[in-house]
């Protein structure tokens, strides 16, 4: 039996949670009495309370984010009714920012920020009869260069049939309010060479599917060429998935990339807006110019498959002005172009923004939009539709010939929109 379990709900089954791994990484002594037990949303809480009882635990650690919050608050309502001995523990942005806007008042404790450090001295102080007073933890800031890393955790089923999930850095250097990485100001690397040596274990083992949620992977060109480069001593097939900052491709950078045959490389660029007013007013660096040539370069002089991002919704942007964001990143790429829905995340500083643009977003997971002073709800609901109908017909790829004649007349956007 193992006293200690580690859980959440993923969405998908290639998903893996790395927060649990970091957690399971760093119990040192107390590794042994630990097990790491990952679920889907789309299993039953009773049947997910069942396997999870099945082993004892004196403390179950759930990882808590903004997909799975509601069936988290269930599953804990559910194991406190049947087993009000075990201890709870909540950790992940969800549960770790207040005011909580999901019940997670069964749970015994939660732990706010990086809990690598804070759950294992809070494992140890529940086997010692020594509970803390604090239902509430503020974690302290661990050192990247002591922790553990997690990727031995990572078993062989992980490794053969799932996305590995990997970070260089925490934090972002920006503030952009709708994000929740704008919390972390400063910006802190794991040591390098140690880094490396884990991906070469895990690509020994056969990983070869490796997605970065760094925030801002080209913010550090130390650390990003060095990374490209254990990619490119390696024989494809392989991927890498990078999260990157449009505005910064320097001349090095920009060679490396140029080197990835097709499909080994994918990189995520989060637009959000091309309006200088509207990104002034979220807090958002925007160099508009500095975005269209790096983007110009990767969609001719290169094989990085793109992802492009652009939000709906931002305070002050009407309907026309995401259209013509929209329109303008069409005609500079190919790439698919994600359309999102604005969501107010837990411990952001968005909601500054209610009285003055009168936002309003749904009080449930996972919190978006509903309308504001520019945008009725009809108008969200539509852009909703419109949003889902893109990804269903242009970004699939499938119908790369007939979806052109939408707007063959004329605007990308207002075509669409009408066939929405």
């Amino acid at each position: 039996m193992h006293t200690i379990l580690l859980t959440t709900l993923n969405a998908r089954y290639a998903h893996t949670a790395l927060g649990l791994r970091y957690l399971y990484a760093n119990l040192h002594e107390l590794q042994s009495e630990a097990k790491i037990i990952e679920f889907t949303m789309n299993e039953q809480i009773q049947s997910i309370v069942e396997d999870l009882l099945k082993h004892s635990p004196k403390i179950i650690g759930i990882g808590v984010y903004i997909w799975n919050a509601a069936q988290s608050a269930e599953l804990i309502q559910t194991l406190k009714k049947v087993s009000p001995e075990t201890i709870i523990v909540l950790g992940g942005p969800e549960a770790g920012y207040l005011p909580h806007r999901v019940d997670f008042s069964k749970a015994d404790f939660i732990i706010s920020g990086e809990g690598e450090v804070a759950f294992y001295e809070l494992c140890k102080k529940i086997f010692a009869n020594d509970l803390p007073k604090e239902h509430f933890i503020k974690a302290p800031l661990p050192d990247l260069k002591a922790i553990n890393l997690p990727y031995s955790a990572f078993n062989d089923e992980d490794v053969a049939h799932r996305y590995i999930y990997v970070e260089a850095s925490r934090g972002c250097p920006f503030e952009c309010e709708f994000c929740l990485s704008s919390i972390d100001e400063k910006v802190r690397n794991f040591p390098l060479d140690q880094l490396l040596e884990e991906f070469e274990t895990l690509w020994q083992r056969g990983a070869r599917s490796f997605k970065f949620i760094d925030r801002t992977f080209n913010l550090n060109m130390t650390f990003a060429n060095r990374i490209l480069d254990f990619f490119l001593s390696k024989e494809p097939p392989y991927f890498a998935h990078f999260e990157v900052i449009p505005d910064h491709f320097p001349d090095v950078l920009k060679a490396k990339i140029a080197q990835f045959p097709a499909g080994s490389l994918q990189l995520e660029i989060g637009i959000q807006t091309l309006d200088p007013v509207i990104a002034k007013g979220i807090n958002r660096p925007l160099k508009v110019e500095k975005i269209f040539d790096n983007l110009r370069f990767l969609e001719n002089e290169t094989s990085a498959h793109m992802h492009l991002d652009l939000i709906v919704g931002l305070p002050g942007e009407s309907i026309e002005g995401f259209g013509h964001n929209l329109d303008t990143l069409v005609s500079l790429t190919h790439s698919e172009i994600q359309i999102g829905i604005l969501k107010n995340l837990s411990g952001t500083t968005l909601s500054r923004h209610d009285q003055t643009h009168g936002m309003i977003y749904s009080d449930t997971p996972p919190y978006d939009i509903l309308q504001n002073n520019i945008l009725s709800f009809s108008d969200i609901q539509k852009m909703k539709r419109f949003a889902r109908f893109w990804d269903i017909f242009y970004n699939s790829g499938s119908f790369t010939k007939t979806v052109p004649l939408l707007w063959s007349q004329g605007s990308v956007f207002e075509g669409f929109y009408a066939f929405s």
